[in-house]
Parts: structure tokens; C-alpha cells; sequence
């Protein structure tokens, strides 16, 4: 999850409706990198579990003064995109829509005459999509951003058995996600506007959880043959996922592919936290992607 904060280098953001291969209708989101600075590319941001995209707004601007074109898109099931809320009609179907998003950022980005891979960023949930569609080969960015990516959520034994079985019986009854929303973040404007956000929910399916518990594991066995660029950015007082998922992922990284930055005391949100947290955050975030601009 992340909440949208007011800055002054904010990008202008456009929305246009996208099909899905199977008609499901998306809503995606586009912030054009700032004017004046050199183009650096595209990035795809996957949002996570129960929000949007329009929480990322003050993400999309940081990246924007980079000279970076950021896109985004209401997942099926959430935003203001078709599909009932949190329902997949089959188990990699995340995985299935963000690949082809990203495929969509890389074609028009051909069509301009930009050959290189865009970027893609993960938080959450969308961690756990980004990390299962790189690794699992459905695509090959030129960089990758996991922020408290959900590798490994935190699932009581009881619940993980009922996803299970509830994936084989009733895999798209929609059940209360019963995340603790109060350590989200420290911000309390940050939780205020959780609060009161019409577009954010709190419906889970057994599928879906199963697929998380599934993707995570699978992403973090695969992350050995994984060559592309990495960026972990961690919460270590993290309510919703488990860390040692993030550590295990980074660990199995081939040697010099992976940069783990761990934030201790901060919560789930890391890019929501507090001002002076959240800055230092999305500083990193910043330097890692010039960085790889350069390279």
C-alpha cells in the first residue's frame, strides 16, 4: 500500500481506460517525467493489496525529476478498474496483467525511439507480482524496485490452511483482509486518508492469498537465475509482511545484483512514513534508479 502527499515538483498525471487481454477494463495512470530534464526511460509502478495509483503520486514525481516516465495502472479487482474486488479468474492472472502493461510502457516506448527496457517497481503485494513476472521470465526490465514486497505475508497457520483449501473450493469468496491498518504507517495523515479513501478496500479471496504464498516462495527460489538490477527497500517493523521474505529473495540474488536497504524502525509504508522518514526513503530509491541510469 502508499498515500498520495502534495509537493511542488509533482508530475502532471493523465488517466486513459486499457483492455485486458480477457476485456477486463483498466484504469492506467501516466506522470510525465518533469520538463526540462534529459529522458531516462519509463517505469511501471505495480501498486499493492487494497489500494491504487493515485497513492503514488509523490512517488511518481521523485522518480519524474529524474527524467523518468512513470506509469501505473488500477490492478483488476481494485481502484476504479473492472472486476469484483480482489477476484482473479485464474491463479497468475496479476502476473498475466502487469507483464502485459509493462510490455505496453516498452512497445510505445519503441514506437518513440527509446530501445531500452523500462524500469518496474513493486510495493506489497505488487512487490510479490514484479518479483514473480521478472524471475519467472515474463519479462526482462531494465531495473527492478521492491518496496515491502509481500514474499513472504504474514499469515497466521489457521488462515494460510483456509486460503488453501478455499483456493480448491470457493477460491473468489471475498473475506475481510483483517490487516492491523493502524500500523501502516506512523503518519497519522497518512492514516487519516487511509481512513477515508472510497477507493481503497479490505476484501481478500482465498485465491488471491494462496497465489501471494505461492509467487512469493516460487519468486524467492527463482531469485538465483535472476540478472536484472535490484533494488530491496525493506521495512523492519513491518505488521504486514515478513522482512526475512525481502532478506531471503536478496540473499539468493546472484553476486552484485542486489542492493538491500532495510529501514528499522519503519513501518509498512515505508514511502508513506513520516516526512523526514519518507524522504530518506525516496532519496535512495532516487539515487539507486540515477544510478542505474548511468550505468
Amino acid at each position: 500500500m502508499s498515500t498520495t502527499h502534495d509537493t511542488p515538483t509533482r508530475a502532471p498525471a493523465e488517466e486513459a481506460p486499457v483492455t485486458l487481454a480477457d476485456g477486463t477494463r483498466v484504469v492506467e495512470r501516466r506522470w510525465a517525467a518533469d520538463a526540462g530534464t534529459p529522458d531516462a526511460g519509463a517505469l511501471l509502478l505495480v501498486h499493492g493489496l487494497g489500494e491504487h495509483a493515485r497513492r503514488y503520486d509523490h512517488v511518481a514525481a521523485a522518480i519524474g525529476a529524474l527524467g523518468i516516465e512513470v506509469r501505473s495502472f488500477d490492478q483488476r479487482g481494485f481502484g476504479r478498474s473492472d472486476g469484483p474486488r480482489a477476484t482473479l479468474p485464474s491463479p497468475d492472472a496479476l502476473v498475466d496483467d502487469a507483464a502485459l502493461m509493462y510490455e505496453r510502457v516498452a512497445m510505445e516506448r519503441r514506437a518513440r525511439g527509446d530501445a531500452r527496457a523500462p524500469f518496474i517497481l513493486g510495493h506489497s503485494m505488487g512487490g510479490c507480482i514484479v518479483a514473480r513476472a521478472v524471475t519467472g521470465g515474463w519479462i526482462r526490465p531494465r531495473g527492478m524496485v521492491l518496496s515491502s514486497p509481500a514474499l513472504r505475508p504474514r499469515v497466521s497457520r489457521v488462515d494460510r490452511w483456509a486460503a488453501l483449501v478455499g483456493d480448491r473450493w470457493l477460491p473468489n469468496l471475498r473475506v475481510p483482509n483483517r490487516l492491523p491498518m493502524h500500523q501502516v504507517s506512523h503518519d497519522p495523515d497518512v492514516l487519516a486518508a487511509v481512513r477515508q479513501d472510497a477507493e481503497m478496500h479490505d476484501r481478500v479471496t482465498p485465491r488471491l492469498v494462496a497465489f501471494m504464498l505461492a509467487a512469493g516462495e516460487r519468486a524467492i527460489a527463482d531469485a538465483v537465475r535472476c540478472e536484472v538490477p535490484t533494488l530491496l527497500q525493506v521495512a523492519g517493523d513491518d505488521r504486514f509482511v515478513d522482512p526475512a521474505g525481502a532478506e531471503a529473495f536478496h540473499a539468493r540474488l546472484p553476486a552484485g545484483v542486489g542492493t538491500l536497504k532495510r529501514y528499522d524502525a519503519l513501518y509498512h509504508e515505508i514511502y508513506n512514513e513520516r516526512p523526514a522518514d519518507r524522504a530518506v526513503v525516496l532519496a535512495d530509491l532516487v539515487d539507486w534508479l540515477r544510478a542505474r541510469c548511468a550505468a
